[in-house]
């Protein structure tokens, strides 16, 4: 359930600002209310909902301000994952994320955007939990997912799946150097250039007044 409500909103069926209702979600996806509401409690907690008194569930409306200390955040978070994998990353796990890689240009190739997406947040969380530490697994999960509105509209055309995918081949690349200077400033730079790009994004946003 809690998956589904997530899919939904991360899909962009549901938007920041949208009410939910647990007569409607029960209805739409067959369940009782109960688990409905269990799910709106653990995606509260997660920042992904926000339950105003006397008006509701709505999803969530992350602040640009607060967005941008998620990214800086996470940028410092990603530069400790870029050199310990470049550091202890086995055969086996370069493998996986090289064939996650693979899948990522075949969705480019199709301008397939939902699965870029989806395939994109696999990647980074697959780097993060090859470092073995659970506690910033689960820190990174629930920043990212907080991220996830900015995130999507940093992937809305073409050239910019094509410029994260050679992104990610470069991180990839010098995680297999086994240079762990170069690896840590190859992720923490992607995800500045990600806030940079969302800085744009909200600019662009921003009503012009007279």
């Amino acid at each position: 359930m809690q998956q589904e409500v997530e899919r939904l909103i991360f899909s962009g069926e549901l938007g920041p600002g949208d009410k939910l209702t647990e007569a409607w979600l029960a209805d739409r996806l067959g369940v009782s209310r109960g688990p409905v509401r269990e799910a709106f409690r653990v995606l509260e907690e997660a920042g992904l909902l926000q339950l105003e008194k006397n008006r509701g569930v709505f999803v969530r409306q992350i602040p640009i301000e607060e967005a941008l200390e998620i990214f800086e955040l996470r940028a410092m978070m990603e530069a400790h994952v870029g050199a310990t994998l470049a550091r202890n990353a086995t055969e086996v796990q370069l493998r996986e994320l090289e064939q996650l890689i693979g899948q990522m240009e075949a969705a480019v190739a199709v301008d397939d955007e939902p699965l870029y997406y989806r395939l994109n947040v696999e990647f980074h969380e697959r780097m993060v939990s090859f470092t073995g530490n659970r506690k910033l697994l689960l820190l990174y999960r629930k920043l990212t997912r907080e991220l996830s509105l900015f995130r999507r509209r940093n992937l809305n055309d073409q050239a910019l799946l094509q410029l994260s995918v050679s992104e990610h081949r470069h991180m990839l690349q010098t995680i297999v150097s086994k240079d762990a200077t170069r690896a840590a400033e190859a992720l923490k730079q992607h995800v500045l250039m990600s806030r940079e790009r969302t800085l744009r994004n909200a600019a662009k946003r921003q009503p012009v007044t007279q």
